[in-house]
């Protein structure tokens, strides 16, 4: 069963994290959704924070353990908000068990493929030798050639832990992402739709969901609105959490 953080009463409402993320990057999130009368449900995806390591990684078999981590808590009706590949795993929930799911919000992805891009932060995620036993600042020295942005680097830092004194390893599964990256990129089935109220919201300066891609996410989600938040990139949650609160809670709500 996937591991969740729990926060508040109300209407279920479950999030979704991207790539190389967890539950604890949605925990303030958490509680402003919890103050608006949700109870919250902020999911480690397999081979990720602190849910199951696992050889098998899709889309498939994510947005399953979504709905058998639902059916297990008794969720019904409930509202998804998924970010980059979480919005993946989201879309393919809502349009593979439409009658689990009552809104849907899809944070900075699109229904389309999209070929890999995340060769540098898996090139320096994979320079780390863990065996010479190094300290968070080595870690983050390593990391600096690939990664040269900031934000991103203490994005991927958030994922280290002590396994024991002196020994520092990632939460997430490397070795199953280096063998199954292809896997991220892949398109929600042509023939998938869902009907019931739709958001996609994206970052002005990001590139993941173009003008052009409207009508044919339109296909997918006929009754679908796009919100544009201006100045912000992929982390448009991160990077300008108040207005995309705002957006958020005005469609949930």
């Amino acid at each position: 069963m996937l591991y969740s953080r729990i926060e508040g009463e109300g209407k279920p409402l479950v999030i979704i994290h991207g790539f190389l993320g967890m539950s604890d990057n949605w925990k303030s999130f958490g509680s402003l959704y919890a103050a608006e009368g949700f109870q919250v449900h902020m999911l480690d995806l397999r081979n990720h924070g602190r849910s199951f390591h696992s050889d098998e990684f899709s889309y498939a078999v994510m947005a399953k353990d979504v709905l058998d981590y639902c059916q297990n808590h008794q969720l019904q009706n409930i509202n998804v908000i998924g970010h980059s590949m979480g919005g993946k795993v989201a879309m393919l929930l809502a349009t593979s068990y439409p009658e689990l799911v009552e809104k849907l919000i899809v944070a900075d992805i699109g229904p389309k493929y999209y070929p890999p891009h995340h060769q540098d932060i898996l090139a320096g995620l994979n320079a780390i030798d863990f065996a010479g036993k190094p300290d968070r600042n080595q870690v983050e020295e390593t990391l600096y050639p690939y990664i040269p942005d900031f934000g991103t680097r203490q994005f991927l830092m958030k994922n280290l832990y002590w396994v024991e004194p002196g020994q520092l390893a990632f939460r997430f599964n490397l070795k199953v992402f280096n063998a199954k990256i292809e896997s991220i990129g892949e398109a929600l089935p042509a023939e998938n739709y869902f009907e019931k109220p739709t958001m996609f919201v994206r970052g002005g300066n990001s590139k993941y969901i173009l003008d052009t891609d409207v009508p044919s996410i339109r296909k997918h989600f006929p009754n679908m609105s796009l919100v544009t938040i201006p100045n912000v990139g992929h982390w448009l949650h991160a990077e300008n959490p108040k207005l995309f609160f705002e957006e958020t809670i005005t469609f949930l709500k």
